[in-house]
């Protein structure tokens, strides 16, 4: 297991400049993100220059797959990583709790509208999604299971925008992406790609979590990055358009293509005004919603368990204390 970590490290891992592997206690926090670098993960990323700036260093490495991060968080290669891993907890019985609530889900199943017009039609058809275990194909088989359906296969191709292109390329017919990748589709193949309905859906897409062991550790590092995760949370709902402002600032992903900077500014006036990005780092509630989804999707076989089985909100309420929030 642990060589296949660390060949996802070599392999299919684009850092920032400066990422290296999780090392001793006292050394950056470490995080592990299985997806790509863009557009969405802006506020993530002025969120960690602010804790930079605070005297905490943090290093971010992007994986192929939120399956290796998870694994790298597990074997100590990584410090923190960034996915609702409820499934991973339930089933490997791993001490790994989540922490910060990033994001809700807000993503939109599209077909090519000249092959397909319904979800009916996708059965016995192959859909694509993120990854294995992430909120995208949580949501599928759950449509699939509400249709009475039956997909041929579900393949995994990471990145939104990058299944957006292979739609547009036509190498895939029916998927599921973001706002900022629907709105490419419809810009760009007009009439041909179709939203399929999506209704009654409300859980977490991306949550921060962490071994139990380094959250008591490194408490006051978890805190700061806490704190910079809702302080930076809280200005973006206020004023989305400060992500521009603030990546030219901190000079963030700066080889992003022309066309994909310009669309910060509407991706995050479009998440603010769908809620995807929740400023108060989630809660008991939030947890029980998500079990309940999760097991409707068939990723979970409870749906009542306790949420301290997943989660430790110490660090959250710990931030909150010193913010003045509580």
């Amino acid at each position: 297991m642990a060589g296949a970590i660390a060949a996802g490290m070599v392999m299919g891992a684009a850092a920032l400049p400066g990422a290296a592997p999780a090392q001793a206690q006292g050394d950056p926090i470490s995080i592990a993100f299985g997806d790509i670098a863009s557009v969405e993960s802006l506020n993530l990323l002025i969120a960690i220059e602010r804790v930079k700036e605070r005297g905490v260093p943090v290093e971010v490495t992007f994986f192929n797959s939120e399956d290796v991060a998870a694994q790298a968080v597990v074997s100590g290669q990584a410090d923190i990583g960034i996915g609702a891993p409820y499934a991973f907890i339930q089933n490997s019985g791993a001490p790994v709790r989540m922490f910060y609530r990033m994001s809700r889900l807000l993503f939109f199943p599209v077909v090519n509208s000249e092959v397909y017009s319904g979800w009916q039609d996708l059965d016995g058809e192959e859909v694509t999604v993120h990854s294995r275990g992430s909120g995208t194909e949580a949501l599928m088989r759950l449509m699939e299971s509400r249709e009475g359906i039956s997909y041929s296969n579900v393949s995994y191709i990471p990145g939104s925008e990058v299944r957006a292109g292979a739609m547009l390329q036509g190498r895939i017919n029916a998927t599921i992406v973001d706002a900022a990748a629907f709105r490419l589709l419809q810009e760009q193949g007009g009439d041909k790609f179709q939203r399929l309905p999506l209704e009654g859906v409300d859980a977490t897409d991306e949550a921060l979590y962490a071994n139990q062991q380094f959250l008591e550790e490194r408490a006051e590092d978890v805190a700061v990055l806490v704190e910079e995760l809702l302080k930076t949370w809280q200005e973006i709902d206020e004023n989305p358009e400060v992500v521009v402002e603030l990546r030219e600032q901190y000079d963030l992903l700066p080889d992003l293509p022309e066309a994909a900077a310009a669309d910060a500014g509407p991706y995050y006036v479009e998440a603010v005004e769908g809620d995807v990005y929740p400023t108060d780092g989630g809660s008991p509630d939030v947890v029980q919603q998500d079990l309940e989804f999760l097991a409707a999707a068939g990723q979970v076989e409870a749906s009542d368990a306790d949420p301290e089985d997943y989660w430790d909100f110490g660090p959250l309420e710990r931030a909150k204390g010193n913010l003045g929030q509580n």
